[in-house]
């Protein structure tokens, strides 16, 4: 099984290199770093819960296509919500991003390492096109 480390390296605070992957592809398996409501300008978006966790989404959006994938081929998600609070109003626009088949979710509340009201890790499934496209053979011995 291959591995590869997708994304390269980000920066935090001050431009310090930070010790992660944005997205790591297994096999079939994609497993993305957990996401905050970043910009595009590396700030943490202004607003609520609300603009937070739809800037969070995107933030995986972008995750994903690294290897090929998008929200659809999401299995598991783990959220950490700063405040127990904001969960309907978390759910709600989850839900905008997850229409039909909803993958398997853990959320908990906890203090986050920034200032942030979200943060979510996804894991995704994909199989290549060859894996799909392949039935397994039966060998004969003569």
């Amino acid at each position: 099984m291959s591995v590869e480390f997708l994304g390269g390296t980000r920066t935090g605070t001050g431009g310090q290199p930070l010790p992660l992957s944005p997205a790591v592809k297994a096999g079939p398996f994609v497993f993305v770093s957990g996401q905050v409501p970043k910009g595009d300008n590396g700030e943490i978006v202004p607003g609520g819960i609300e603009a937070q966790t739809r800037q969070t989404l995107k933030n995986i959006e972008k995750a994903l296509a690294l290897a090929g994938c998008s929200l659809k081929d999401v299995v598991k998600s783990t959220v950490w919500l700063d405040d127990a609070h904001d969960f309907s109003t978390f759910n709600r626009v989850y839900a905008e991003f997850f229409p039909e088949n909803k993958p398997a979710r853990s959320t908990t509340q906890a203090k986050l390492m920034i200032d942030a009201k979200v943060e979510i890790e996804v894991i995704a499934y994909k199989l290549s096109a060859l894996a799909r496209g392949s039935s397994p053979r039966r060998v004969r011995q003569a």
